[in-house]
């Protein structure tokens, strides 16, 4: 397709849907659900109100006290919401977006370009624009061209799904809520705070001035955290509430087999091993690259998630245009072909076995696989210890990049690839592991490839093969399977539950049957 014509079609794109949202239920179902009171156990307590806080901590409440500029269906094609149209620039250097003339922020105060613009200022600072300010990096300025109509400008060609991903990210904060965004939710979603106890339960109740017609349905949702997943689960099956949200693979499957509906979003995380290559033996490249088969993944998705996911050897979710599942078979668990690598590698036994797998221990799934790589090594004659720390101290060690190997989840990764580096261990710079300038400057190369390269053609995905190979060949990170974050129970009677991109919680189209 040529790039106006691809201009077109995102601009007819956003006049068609300008009224649309979120893939949710049909007009007949939606009209068969009633409304109520709905009841949700949540396993970890609301870290703050902030929507660029994103966090799994936050997931619950983004969706319902925030709106997004776009939003995206669950199979990944971006649609209005805030932004009722948005039309891409000459050489994709800029975005114009169409703001809503009817939406307002829970204050009062209507959503127009002056608000969006202070998000934009606050998205772009480092100091406040937490998990979106890497995103923002590809945003030279911007610009208030009238009251709803706003354009971004771009350092350089920008690929289309580059720009709605950015786009899919912002939700407009009010302006005069900006400073005290942590601690008081100031947005225009379908729900307003209506009290907090911290550690304990954030309760929200319906907008009354909402502008999607005939949402929410619900008059009030109640968020109540639970310290483990046995009491969220035994207040299910009680009655106490209505959904548990972010539950464990094993109690998730139980509760299914007893009646109950599994939900599984379309974004689930990338569980990776993650490899501090400053550190030991995994300076040698041989020796990292025989993780590549010593990574027992059936295994793995087994004993940690109870099987409830995929493996896979790259980090991408089933839904990334960069997956290539050739790489499975090429790199699956082969004890033979890791031994050769680590005898390639030259290093001594005693050198091969100088370092320990930094494990959390307040995650049990984690406890589990770290375990089953642990006797996986043992059998190519590796005697690696477990390096088991609480989580506070886990989380400091990983962030700090204290640590030789661990396993932890990444996430962004069903969107475009270069998402990827806003992970910690996959950043182009400033990496907290591996340190600045980056150690493998083909890894910086091929995300700058894939940020740079446009169109649908062979190009593309020349750009996305050569990104997987510079990646399994650099083996700094060696992904194992994907798994579920926000992963959802819910009763028989509740109806209405949207699949989000990102599998966060939109409580606005659920009711009751």
């Amino acid at each position: 397709m040529k790039p106006n014509l691809v201009r077109r079609a995102v601009l007819v794109a956003g006049s068609l849907l300008a009224a649309g949202a979120l893939v949710a239920p049909s007009l007949a179902q939606a009209q068969a659900l009633k409304p109520g009171k709905l009841r949700v156990a949540i396993l970890a307590d609301i870290f703050n109100f902030d929507p660029a806080q994103f966090s799994s901590q936050n997931f619950p409440l983004i969706k319902s006290l925030y709106d997004s500029l776009i939003e995206y269906t669950p199979e990944g094609k971006a649609i209005p919401s805030l932004a009722s149209a948005w039309t891409v620039g000459a050489g994709n250097n800029s975005v114009t977006l169409t703001l809503r003339r009817d939406v307002s922020f829970h204050s009062g105060s209507p959503l127009n370009a002056e608000a969006v613009s202070a998000t934009l200022k606050k998205a772009a600072d480092p100091k406040l624009g937490k998990n979106l300010y890497s995103t923002m990096s590809i945003v030279k300025d911007w610009t208030v061209v009238d009251p709803y109509t706003i354009r971004l400008n771009f350092n350089g060609p920008v690929p289309d799904k580059q720009i709605t991903d950015l786009l899919q990210f912002i939700s407009p904060i009010d302006p005069a809520g900006i400073e005290t965004v942590e601690a008081k939710p100031a947005g225009t979603g379908a729900f307003m705070l209506a009290e907090r106890v911290l550690g304990q339960r954030v309760r929200m109740v319906a907008n009354p001035k909402y502008w999607r017609a005939k949402e929410p349905l619900l008059s009030e949702v109640t968020l109540t955290f639970f310290s483990d997943n046995d009491s969220a689960s035994a207040a299910l099956e009680s009655g106490a509430v209505d959904m548990v949200y972010g539950g464990d693979s094993r109690s998730a499957l139980r509760l299914r087999s007893a009646g109950y509906q599994l939900i599984q979003g379309p974004g689930p995380l990338v569980q990776v091993f993650r490899i501090n290559t400053t550190q030991g033996p995994f300076k040698n490249e041989k020796f990292r690259q025989a993780f590549n088969y010593l990574m027992d993944r059936k295994a793995i998705l087994q004993v940690g998630y109870a099987g409830l996911g995929e493996v896979t050897a790259l980090p991408w979710a089933p839904a990334s245009p960069a997956v290539d599942k050739s790489y499975n078979s090429k790199y699956e668990f082969n004890l033979d072909k890791g031994r050769a690598l680590l005898k390639e590698s030259g290093l001594s036994q005693a050198e091969m076995q100088d370092w320990k797998l930094m494990v959390n221990g307040g995650s049990q799934d984690a406890v589990a696989i770290s375990q089953v790589v642990q006797a996986t090594l043992a059998k190519v004659g590796l005697k690696v210890d477990l390096e088991v720390m609480g989580a506070p101290e886990f989380t400091t060690s990983m962030l700090g990049g204290k640590f030789a190997a661990m396993f932890g989840g990444v996430g962004n990764i069903q969107k475009f690839p270069s998402r990827v580096a806003t992970n910690s261990i996959y950043r182009t710079a400033k990496n907290p592991v591996l340190g600045d300038p980056h150690p493998f400057p083909a890894y910086v190369a091929a995300i700058d490839r894939v940020n740079t390269t446009f169109g649908t053609g062979a190009e593309v995905k020349a750009a996305y093969d050569n990104l997987n190979k510079v990646m399994v060949e650099s083996s700094f990170a060696i992904p194992t399977n994907t798994y579920d974050i926000g992963l959802t129970v819910a009763a028989k009677n509740l109806g209405g539950i949207t699949r989000e991109i990102d599998n966060m919680p939109v409580f606005r189209t659920m009711g009751f049957r």
